[in-house]
């Protein structure tokens, strides 16, 4: 159960509440309230269902931030076979807030990239909630090349604000770092799969965003700036973040329309972060589908598709000149 309760999720937390009254009654008094709990149970997933298929796109970045929705590591834990751990990029230090290595997926040898937030204070804070460093980036780049040096798949987890935007970052060349994996990941000789978990903002994503085929979860979202960020600009007040949300265009079912994104990965009722273990089954399964699709597809035919897509990708929306 999630710990975490978002505004829109408190009525359930209510039903909630009277099924687990319910069952101590149960239990402590040898009394049958099944019939009960089952019209409540029946209530409470209706109730789920429509509040979801409602959504806005400012409550979608709501839920895809949530504090207990899976993180690269829990998908790792989860169904990552024999994972080995690297660490470092060689020039400065570890990244936390990039978890790299190398395992199994549905059987298939590849090489893991995500962003990682963190769960408690001090975790968030090692992994400065999830915002990269250039390190970051040269280690997920370190460990790609590896990964095309051994003809393994990439499979990469997207979970970030944006890269880190403090001083430190700047002087060490954040700039230069995503510039540089935006080209090699363009020419990689392996295939990619690439799915955005959580939040996907601003170049933090897109320094591991390039893939061949790029995965969404239902709730997650993708934009070029927080809506925080947008509003800040545009209105000068983040309190606008909402109108910003709907205006960007950022959720999974538009970025699927304009080319974006391959492929929408549904998730459990009430979301990730109500069943992980269901989520991580059925991302296992997405990505191990896309990489057996991948791996029929001669290097130099996945090239020239890589670099047709990214060519392609988006649409041009003409405002009317009436």
């Amino acid at each position: 159960m999630a710990r975490a309760c978002l505004e829109f999720e408190k009525p359930f937390a209510k039903f909630e509440e009277q099924i687990r009254q319910l069952e101590r009654d149960q239990r402590s008094r040898n009394v049958d309230h099944s019939a009960e709990i089952r019209s409540i149970r029946h209530s409470l997933v209706a109730m789920i269902r429509n509040t979801y298929d409602a959504l806005t796109p400012w409550e979608i970045v709501q839920v895809a931030r949530h504090p207990d929705r899976p993180q690269t590591a829990d998908y790792v834990a989860a169904f990552v076979k024999d994972f080995k751990e690297l660490h470092g990029d060689r020039l400065f230090r570890d990244d936390q807030a990039v978890i790299c290595g190398f395992g199994r997926i549905g059987g298939e040898k590849v090489a893991i990239v995500g962003h990682q937030k963190g769960r408690d204070t001090r975790e968030k804070v090692a992994c400065f909630f999830g915002c990269a460093h250039p390190e970051g980036y040269r280690k997920a780049l370190r460990v790609m090349r590896l990964a095309e040096k051994f003809g393994l798949p990439v499979v990469t987890f997207i979970d970030t604000q944006g890269a880190y935007p403090g001083i430190g970052a700047e002087e060490r060349g954040i700039a230069d770092s995503i510039a540089v994996n935006l080209r090699e990941m363009a020419l990689l000789k392996v295939p990619i799969v690439g799915t955005v978990i959580g939040e996907g903002a601003s170049g933090g994503y897109l320094g591991i965003g390039i893939a061949d085929r790029l995965l969404m979860l239902q709730y997650a979202y993708c934009s070029v700036i927080t809506p925080e960020g947008c509003a800040a600009i545009l209105w000068r007040t983040a309190e606008k973040a909402p109108d910003a949300a709907e205006a960007l265009h950022l959720t999974a079912a538009h970025l699927e329309a304009c080319g974006v994104v391959d492929e929408i990965v549904p998730e459990p009722l009430g979301a990730a972060h109500r069943s992980p273990r269901e989520m991580a089954t059925t991302l296992e399964r997405r990505i191990g589908r896309r990489l057996r699709e991948l791996k029929r597809i001669p290097t130099d035919e996945l090239l020239q598709q890589r670099y047709q897509k990214l060519r392609c990708v988006g649409v041009v929306v003409e405002a009317d000149k009436h």
